[in-house]
Order: C-alpha cells, then sequence, then structure tokens
C-alpha cells in the first residue's frame, strides 16, 4: 500500500485496486461460485437450520460447512457464508499476498479473517445502504499516532465486469469520518444524495472500511452480479458474518488441515489451536 493508496483510503474509505487477481484465479474462483451457486440453490430447498439474531433465516450444509440465505430467483439475493470450507478453490485469497499487503498497513493489530461471504444478486435486486458516521466500536475507523487504524474491513473481489445499471456496490465517499447518521430517510441506494456507484473489471478489487455508508445499486440489467467478500479485523474479533455473528469461525477440521501454519494465524487467536 503506497502513500497514495494511504491518502486516498484515508480521505474516501475506500480504494478501488485494478488487476489484484490475476485471470486465472479469477477462472478458477468463477468457476468454483458456479458450483456452489447450485449446489446452496438446492439446500435452500430444506428446511431451516438456523435463524441469526439478526433475523435471516439460514439452510446449513454441515458436510460442506456453509450457510446459505435468500433466493436465487428475481430481484433477491443469495448469501453464502463460510465458502472456504465448500471447496479448496478458494484458498488462494487465505493470506493472499497482494492482500495482506493492504490488510497490515491499515490494521494496526495482528489481523485474522472474520467474515467470508459469496453474494449472488440477480437482475432487479438491490443492497440497502447502512452504517457512516457514528457506529459501532468494532467497526470504527481511526488515525493514531500509528497512522490508518481499521477495525472491520472487507476486500470485495469481482469474477466478472460490473458497469453502470449492474448493480455496482456504491459508497458515500468520507462517511467513515461523519459525527452524524445519515439524515435521509429509507436505505434505497439509488435515491440517496452524495452515494457514488464503482464500476469496475474482472480482477479487480474493492477494499473499504466498514465505518463507510455503502450498499449496492439496483442491478438493471440481465447479469447476475457474483462477488467475494473477505473480512479481516483484529485477531479478537470473533465472526462476522450474519449467520455465526460473534460466535468462533466455523471453519471446519478438514479445512484447517490444508492450511499452513501462517494461514491458520489468519482463523485463530489461541496459540494451543494453531497446533491443531
Amino acid at each position: 500500500m503506497n502513500e497514495i493508496q494511504k491518502y486516498e483510503f484515508d480521505r474516501l474509505g475506500y480504494l478501488v485496486i485494478p488487476a489484484l487477481l490475476t485471470a486465472s484465479e479469477v477462472e478458477g474462483l468463477a468457476k468454483a461460485i458456479d458450483a456452489l451457486e447450485d449446489l446452496a440453490t438446492e439446500r435452500l430447498k430444506r428446511p431451516v437450520d438456523k435463524v441469526s439474531a439478526w433475523g435471516p433465516e439460514y439452510r446449513h450444509d454441515a458436510e460442506r460447512g456453509y450457510y446459505v440465505q435468500g433466493a436465487r430467483e428475481e430481484g433477491r439475493t443469495m448469501i453464502i457464508e463460510d465458502f472456504f470450507n465448500a471447496d479448496a478453490a478458494f484458498d488462494l485469497l487465505v493470506d493472499h499476498e497482494p492482500t495482506m499487503r493492504y490488510i497490515r498497513a491499515i490494521v494496526q493489530e495482528r489481523p485474522t479473517i472474520n467474515n467470508s461471504e459469496i453474494r449472488i444478486r440477480y437482475p432487479g435486486n438491490q443492497t440497502g445502504t447502512h452504517l457512516g458516521g457514528p457506529v459501532a466500536s468494532k467497526y470504527r475507523y481511526s488515525y493514531t499516532s500509528q497512522g490508518i487504524s481499521c477495525m472491520m474491513v472487507r476486500m470485495i473481489y469481482f469474477v466478472h465486469d460490473v458497469g453502470p445499471g449492474e448493480g455496482e456496490f456504491c459508497v458515500v465517499p468520507a462517511t467513515h469520518k461523519s459525527n452524524m447518521e445519515s439524515p435521509y430517510e429509507g436505505s434505497d441506494p439509488d435515491k440517496e444524495p452524495g452515494m457514488l456507484g464503482l464500476p469496475v473489471k474482472a480482477g479487480d478489487a474493492i477494499l473499504f472500511t466498514e465505518n463507510l455508508r455503502h450498499g449496492g445499486l439496483t442491478n438493471r440489467s440481465q447479469q447476475t452480479r457474483k462477488t467475494l467478500h473477505v473480512g479481516y479485523g483484529p485477531y479478537w474479533m470473533k465472526s462476522q458474518n450474519i449467520a455465526t455473528m460473534d460466535e468462533e469461525p466455523n471453519i471446519l477440521p478438514g479445512t484447517f488441515v490444508r492450511y499452513s501454519p501462517e494461514q491458520r494465524l489468519l482463523f485463530r487467536s489461541w496459540p494451543t489451536l494453531l497446533e491443531q
């Protein structure tokens, strides 16, 4: 993360990072997402396994270790959490060095992964705007004598182009430093003043602080929009997936054994578990 990027991240609360993934990485991840979408669609036909404290109803594939909510239909979103368990194709994102150079620059304590989501947004869908301004301490943004200090941040990886009208991720720049909550009624990102859609190409990524006001503009195209989200924060922060909010990370033993000690450290805060 160079000095210009640090300045822009501090000023705006986000960065668009071109070509963070290679073409071959994009191809492999896209295939894995498509395969998991099919599995999760079948899982959604089963009875509800868990109701999150935040409200959404989840189905849980215990064998593959993921949780899924939503629906595969127009106007809806499917969210698949804990995707690392489901397919080793996603392992390249664990301790992904180009990513970690950014994360280490803005999370001052040892960073760990606390969020892993595949978001599949079907035509007609939008994601309501949220956060910005004063927020819960675990999402706060600050600047100290050591520089930028973030609690939860996210990297969104794009496996296909997303242009105007295709459900762009959107932000209200600089609201991570606002001392006031948004005064605008509702959460429609298409109507909120100051909301900016961020077009991207396949392989690009967007890094942002959760303290920033953000959402997803309406997908007015016939393209289904698919992204991978990986969240980071200090090692003591537990899961920030909605299905397992503030619980221990949901990593299956069979997943954990695939990882190096350095990769395991991204999911664990206790030294004894690092040896498993």
